[in-house]
């Protein structure tokens, strides 16, 4: 694979205090995730960074990356390409989710944020609950793989820059 999308899932936003709890990948055919207390291990992150020479995000840069980072040591080496500065080139600011509904992206789960998809963890971890879990992974392949359409309709707009 030579792109691999990438979105993470965590506890909050402060690295240093939080953990990850899905990470994402979409390599454009198939989706992978690895699921804290289940699969997410350092050697299984680096397993799927191995396979890919770039990973494209959005808003990766300021905290995708690092959580990473912080928590596993990964990724290291691999070009990153962060869809959110190219859609301010074009004025597109907000989240993922704002660009999605302005390139009319529509979402199947129901989840619009990042507060929901914490409380689907905390749901699955306090009640063992597996419909928060499918809930929460739905919403997660949904960031990885409109990430492809993402950056195709921005790259698109920006005559392939």
């Amino acid at each position: 694979m030579n792109k691999l999308y990438l979105d993470i899932e965590t506890t909050g936003l402060n690295r240093e205090n939080h953990e990850v709890t899905v990470v994402g990948a979409y390599d454009g055919e198939e989706t992978y995730q690895l699921v804290k207390d289940r699969d997410l291990t350092k050697e299984n992150l680096e397993r799927l960074f191995e396979r890919t020479d770039s990973l494209v995000t959005f808003n990766g840069k300021r905290f995708d990356v690092p959580f990473l980072k912080h928590h596993y040591g990964v990724p290291n080496g691999i070009k990153h390409i962060d869809l959110m500065y190219k859609a301010w080139e074009l004025n597109w600011y907000g989240g993922l989710k704002a660009v999605e509904k302005k390139i009319g992206i529509t979402r199947g789960s129901g989840v619009t944020d990042g507060k929901k998809a914490i409380e689907l963890w905390k749901r699955y971890k306090k009640e063992d609950c597996l419909t928060s879990l499918k809930k929460l992974l739905l919403y997660n392949r949904e960031d990885v793989e409109n990430l492809k359409i993402v950056e195709d309709k921005v790259l698109k707009e920006l005559g392939g820059r």
